[in-house]
């Protein structure tokens, strides 16, 4: 899917939000970031051919943040946030994302098996607990590098969600939960925030 102009500007301002207020050391690591292959915009489209076009264009321009390695060196920035205030989020890179979509097929259903059942706040409204998590998006991973939070682009969603949802896995306590209808939704977000995952100091 080709972003569209209005998709194309709204990533173009987002990262020029994300320029503005990062800190003197993420900055010049940012700085360093350059956009995705064409040829690895394509696995990622063959891979999920519903994928937003403004997750493509955000990719266009920054190949990920999650201790990627450029020519001008590695960089580790978080750049994304959510509705979990303490976590910020780096961006995955496509092969970083492709690597997550070829991991084990397993369902949140299959996860938790009776836990799911036991504990109501484990899955939000829309979310299918029955559908392989590789089968979302993987997008982001939380500073930890994932282990307390992740983001999925989802498109197979439950009765009540829409096709392209945000979904947000937080644990300890688990819970899957959809925090944006679509990906434009989710980066308008982080602007209506103002942008509180990145810390001043």
């Amino acid at each position: 899917m080709n972003p569209t102009a209005d998709e194309q500007r709204l990533v173009t301002e987002y990262l020029a939000e994300i320029r503005k207020r990062l800190g003197e050391d993420e900055a010049p690591q940012f700085a360093r970031a350059q956009g995705a292959s064409a040829a690895d915009l394509q696995r990622l489209v063959q891979r999920y051919p519903h994928c937003p076009g403004a997750l493509i264009a955000l990719l266009q321009e920054v190949d990920g943040t999650h201790w990627r390695d450029y020519p001008g060196g590695e960089i580790a920035v978080p750049m994304l946030g959510s509705d979990v205030f303490e976590y910020p989020y780096y961006l995955r890179s496509v092969q970083q994302i492709l690597e997550d979509a070829a991991a084990e097929p397993m369902s949140i259903a299959q996860i938790y098996e009776e836990y799911l059942d036991e504990d109501p706040e484990l899955l939000g409204a829309g979310v299918d607990a029955q559908v392989p998590l590789n089968r979302r998006l993987c997008f982001a991973y939380c500073i930890n590098n994932g282990g307390t939070s992740q983001l999925y682009v989802d498109f197979d969603p439950a009765a009540g969600g829409s096709v392209g949802q945000v979904v947000r896995y937080l644990h300890d306590p688990d819970s899957y939960k959809v925090i944006a209808s679509d990906f434009t939704a989710y980066l308008k977000t982080l602007f209506d925030t103002g942008f509180d995952f990145i810390f001043e100091e």
